[in-house]
């Protein structure tokens, strides 16, 4: 193994377990402090409690978020020194936002976690509202970085160094807004519906639980709304990524030549030898409207790019088939949703649908495992698009493969941890829970 695939494989273990973790810590403090306004509202205690019990799984998953997330930022130091030199400068500020949005979140948790009886009851829910937004916020700046390196502006490149640096442009690129809007609706969807599916496997064992049916109606309630903004910030995004980064489009969508009209590949396995991509289903003209609102507009294909600045077409085209496929399919679950809630609610309550929702669970991080790689994978060669290689920015050190193992090894250990205290957690709910235990609809 190479130094440049072992930092790379490095950097993709670290990232792929941190954005499970950062997700969760961007959606259930919103999904605790709506229940425990709804509490506050109803006085109905089933809502306190789901309130104090998610609180738990935020404060965990807070503490294991913050350490893989700082791990991530040693990383970037450690294994790309080359980008670290030029890029600190332009885009420390959205990490610096990103620390300061991380400590009000800190101190929020704990006023939220030990404020249960102490203070006011408003001013313990806001406290669950700043947990809340800061986690979003932190996302969204960390999400701005990484907009950053797709669509790098706010400095001019002479020689070899970045000059004349405005961190403000930097940070308010042009990609920004599309990856922190498409991101944030992401951790939604995956999160709400990984909650429900939880509580859904456990109404399922006991059916007159109304504390775990008031958490699935909670949870798909988010779910259903964010899975459905989710396709029309997909579809922003990729307008923007047709604009911006066209050999990106053009991996992900197979698209070996220029097309004018261009259609659109649903499936299929990209052969680069042949330059095509077979068992594919074509539709005539479709990637031509959703990359430009035109049916007869052109879109560029890889042909216009030098082959050692294309993509990796069959991971990057693989990986946006399956984030569409399960984006459509959480659609469907979140309209089935709406749909008996409005007309046969009955139904929530069947079995068939409980398990449907319950093999939902994983689906929503698979997707989001599998966008980021569309954005990491789809921009390489560059780590700075059009600015600077992946393999010039990476570290010299001697050795990276042994750091790659070390890593994922700890990572892994940490994964199982962190399940068997999730799982101790679920198993004592009936005994600090009154409402989780066998209770009348």
């Amino acid at each position: 193994m190479d130094d440049l695939l072992a930092a790379r494989l490095q950097m993709a273990t670290s990232l792929g377990f941190h954005i499970v973790f950062a997700c969760i810590g961007m959606t259930m403090p919103i999904l605790m402090a709506f229940s425990e306004w709804r509490w506050l509202r109803t006085n109905e205690p089933v809502y306190m409690d789901l309130a104090k019990a998610w609180s738990k799984g935020v404060a965990l998953f807070f503490a294991v978020g913050a350490v893989s997330g700082t791990v991530l930022s040693f990383e970037l130091g450690l294994l790309f020194p080359g980008f670290m030199r030029h890029a600190g400068p332009i885009i420390g500020m959205p990490f610096s936002w990103e620390g300061t949005a991380f400590f009000v979140e800190a101190i929020a948790l704990g006023i939220f976690l030990y404020g249960w009886n102490r203070l006011n009851r408003w001013v313990h829910w806001l406290s669950g509202v700043v947990v809340g937004i800061s986690g979003v916020l932190s996302g969204i700046f960390v999400v701005s970085a990484n907009s950053w390196m797709n669509s790098p502006r706010g400095f001019t490149w002479q020689n070899g160094e970045a000059t004349n640096i405005d961190p403000v442009a930097a940070m308010f690129n042009e990609a920004w807004f599309s990856q922190a809007l498409h991101m944030t609706l992401a951790a939604f969807v995956a999160t709400a519906f990984a909650v429900a599916g939880v509580h859904a496997f456990l109404l399922l064992k006991n059916p007159k639980n109304i504390f775990h049916r008031k958490a699935v109606k909670i949870a798909l309630s988010f779910g259903a709304i964010t899975a459905f903004l989710q396709p029309l910030s997909g579809d922003y995004a990729a307008k923007d990524v047709a604009d911006r980064q066209p050999a990106k489009l053009a991996a992900l969508e197979g698209l070996y030549k220029t097309s004018k009209p261009a259609d659109l590949i649903i499936g299929g396995i990209p052969n680069d030898q042949e330059e095509r991509v077979d068992y594919a289903i074509h539709i005539p003209g479709a990637l031509s409207f959703l990359a430009h609102g035109d049916f007869d507009a052109e879109v560029i294909g890889l042909d216009q790019f030098p082959k050692d600045e294309r993509p990796p077409v069959l991971i990057t085209h693989v990986a946006f088939q399956i984030m569409v496929g399960i984006g459509m399919l959480l659609a469907l679950g979140g309209l089935l949703f709406l749909l008996f809630s409005w007309r046969w609610q009955h139904l929530l309550s069947n079995k068939w649908w409980l398990w449907f929702i319950v093999l939902l669970t994983p689906l929503g991080f698979i997707a989001v495992e599998a966008g980021w790689t569309v954005t990491e994978v789809g921009r390489q060669p560059w780590i700075i698009y059009g600015v600077m290689r992946t393999k010039d920015a990476v570290s010299t050190m001697p050795g990276l493969q042994y750091s790659f193992y070390l890593i994922s090894t700890v990572y892994l250990l940490l994964t199982g941890l962190l399940v068997w205290m999730m799982r101790r957690q679920i198993e004592t709910l009936e005994e600090f829970y009154p409402s989780s235990r066998t209770s009348k609809p």
